[in-house]
């Protein structure tokens, strides 16, 4: 069937005042006729106090989106969600759901339905965040009941990831993807988190060497807003995209 007019809308309210490596992986890995609506706000940084900052305005950018008419709404940013907790990050989605009529989600509760939906209660991680980032994460999953095994990780700052360069990311991710594998070979599934990551390449590479998925922000969102559509899905994404897109 051709494609015409859009026929599922995605809003995505992104932590930064930047849209670059979320909407090029999207639009690389969603199928036609879905459109990306993106927002954002302004995080500062890796804290408490930063993300509660930020709060009020996600549920502004929600009654943004809501007119805009998107089919479902979903907050960009494992670090938000990992450091409000996960009973106050249920509770915002909860009010943003209330406010719009619209199903509100986020990247890390998308990680979960993923996680969940593969059987994978046992996690290796790879990721770019410090320590602190890191306990919050980790504190959030063991809440779902996801056990994270170990994580291999190079500590970088949120302004270094705004200005990443594309290539290097990758190769970074085969790297601490790979690592991580290797120290924990019993792991169900490699969650690499980070919006503004780009790995989506990486994850068909490390799925065929550990036969596992690899799960990246923008895939498990994908994933659960396609999964969602219902009797609106109209096309399925390719499946070279790796595991969790080809289960859609």
């Amino acid at each position: 069937m051709s494609i015409i007019h859009p026929w599922y809308q995605l809003g995505y309210v992104i932590p930064h005042m930047q849209t670059d490596m979320d909407a090029y992986q999207f639009y690389n890995i969603a199928p036609p006729g879905v459109v990306l609506v993106t927002t954002g706000l302004n995080l500062q940084g890796h804290s408490v106090e930063a993300v509660e900052r930020e709060m009020p305005l996600f549920q502004e950018r929600v009654e943004l989106l809501k007119k805009k008419k998107v089919d479902r709404i979903a907050l960009s940013g494992v670090p938000v969600a990992s450091f409000l907790g996960r009973k106050k990050m249920l509770a915002a989605l909860n009010e943003a759901s209330n406010r719009s009529g619209l199903p509100c989600d986020t990247d890390l509760e998308a990680h979960i339905a993923v996680l969940k939906h593969f059987g994978a209660g046992k996690i290796a991680m790879a990721t770019r965040w410090n320590p602190s980032t890191l306990e919050k994460l980790t504190a959030y999953l063991n809440e779902a009941d996801i056990d994270v095994l170990g994580h291999c990780s190079r500590g970088t700052t949120l302004e270094q990831h705004k200005l990443a360069d594309p290539r290097a990311d990758h190769e970074l991710a085969l790297e601490l993807g790979r690592k991580a594998m290797r120290e924990m070979p019993q792991a169900q599934a490699l969650l690499m988190p980070g919006g503004l990551w780009h790995a989506m390449h990486a994850v068909p590479i490390l799925e065929a060497e550990f036969g596992v998925p690899v799960l990246i922000n923008i895939v498990s969102t994908t994933w659960a807003a396609l999964h969602a559509a219902g009797p609106k899905l109209m096309h399925r994404p390719d499946p070279k995209w790796g595991k969790v897109l080809a289960a859609v």
